[in-house]
């Protein structure tokens, strides 16, 4: 069988932002080079890296910092969110153009979408983009899950290469795993942190967890260790990185998840804690909660 085109460990990086909210480019250098040293792609201008708050500007500009300081075997990934789809299209294509090497699209998420539109919208894109395109599921933002059925469909579109899903349902990453794993033309990430050494042994094509942002080198260990059949050492390293997980997200929205893990990457010098509007930091008093609790 020939070998995918898209595997491995992708981490949707977070947006590192200077105080009067411009792309902070010294700090996507810094994260860029802890991921090669790891051999980890980056997803640029995900749910992770405040992509529904950056405006057009200030994300080409991340891209351009990101595909300018990628190692030689990195790929990026840019991601698509929006609900303006000609406006969607235009900005895939520019970050194509930029350098990256895939774009990632999560449904548009204002109206509630039938099977057959959500169909409609990626096969539009699909056509559209010059370049690949990788289908994105993430109910927890959209509130709506892109039927396995249709996933099928547009898995024989020859523009669309993958399937990036963050559902947290077990049936359903079972199926998309068990439909993919052999097919080399179209490949299935997992975006559910905590199954992420559970999906590797069962087939998966790669993961994307958010986590990776702060530990990388456990997630390149937990990747291989997966992928040599040594289940107890991923098995150990997927506690290690929930135990992280854990840190940052429990008893937070989604926003605040993103800046306390923000808050933990700027006490290891990685980058600032400035958010994006409407998101916010972390008060005085929750950073230093927090950063006990840190092992660094």
């Amino acid at each position: 069988m020939e070998t995918k085109k898209f595997t491995g460990v992708v981490v949707p990086m977070v947006t590192p932002l200077n105080p009067d909210l411009t792309i902070d480019t010294q700090a996507v250098g810094r994260i860029m080079k802890s991921f090669s040293d790891n051999f980890i792609d980056p997803l640029v201008l995900g749910t992770t890296g405040e992509s529904s708050s950056i405006g057009i500007e200030a994300s080409l500009e991340m891209v351009k910092a990101t595909v300018g300081t990628k190692g030689p075997d990195q790929l990026v990934y840019a991601g698509l969110v929006g609900n303006q789809v000609e406006e969607l299209i235009v900005r895939g294509n520019q970050y194509l153009s930029i350098g990256a090497d895939a774009v990632v699209a999560t449904l548009p998420s204002y109206y509630t979408l039938t099977p057959e539109q959500m169909h409609t919208y990626y096969i539009r894109l699909a056509d559209s983009l010059q370049g690949p395109l990788l289908i994105y599921n993430i109910k927890a933002t959209t509130q709506m899950s892109i039927p396995l059925e249709i996933v099928e469909r547009l898995s024989i579109h020859p523009n669309i290469f993958g399937l990036k899903d963050s559902e947290r349902d077990s049936e359903r990453m079972n199926a998309c795993i068990e439909c993919y794993r052999k097919r080399n033309d179209f490949s299935y990430f997992c975006g559910w942190g905590a199954q992420s050494a559970g999906s590797l042994t069962l087939g998966a094509d790669g993961i994307v967890p958010s986590t990776g942002n702060i530990v990388p080198e456990w997630y390149r260990k937990l990747y291989h260790a997966a992928r040599n059949g040594d289940f107890e050492t991923a098995i150990r390293l997927q506690t290690l990185t929930d135990e992280i997980a854990v840190l940052y997200q429990k008893d937070r929205t989604l926003g605040q998840s993103l800046a306390a893990l923000k808050t933990m990457m700027h006490s290891v010098g990685l980058c600032g804690t400035t958010m994006m509007p409407p998101l916010t930091e972390l008060s005085e008093s929750e950073t230093e909660v927090l950063l006990k609790q840190f092992p660094k």
